[in-house]
């Protein structure tokens, strides 16, 4: 699953999970509602929970809801809680030799660039509640 696929993903679910009277909501309810996958829905929702992002309760009456109040969660913390890698990610092997000088350079370079480039999404990112996303939803 894409990084882009993985965040929406989450945001859909954590919306659902804010919803209504925030009573816990299953696994298996969210991702009928959200029409996700329910195996890969509830890898999200553990790494969502290991980031103390929701809570979960076990038993009949179990399921997963916010651990905090949606002003308080931004996409950020949530990208950062579900994503193993970066957005920009390259993948390059350490060359050595003279003649592969040039394929070094550019790897350096977009590596550097990929770096700065991430650090403007997650600072657009921590500027953006889950909040702010509910109220677009509903208008």
């Amino acid at each position: 699953m894409s990084a882009s696929t993985k965040l929406s993903t989450a945001v859909k679910a954590l919306c659902f999970i804010a919803e209504d009277d925030n009573s816990p909501k299953t696994s298996a309810v969210i991702s009928r509602q959200i029409g996700v996958n329910a195996s890969k829905l509830r890898m999200l929702l553990s790494m969502l929970t290991k980031a103390s992002i929701v809570a979960s309760a076990k038993g009949i009456k179990g399921g997963f809801v916010l651990n905090k109040d949606p002003n308080q969660i931004h996409l950020q913390e949530i990208y950062c809680s579900i994503e193993d890698r970066k957005a920009f990610h390259l993948d390059v092997q350490k060359f050595s030799g003279h003649h592969l000088s040039i394929p070094v350079q550019i790897n350096n370079y977009f590596l550097d660039l990929f770096a700065d480039i991430q650090v403007d999404i997650e600072e657009k990112m921590t500027k953006i509640s889950l909040q702010s996303i509910i109220d677009k939803l509903e208008k």
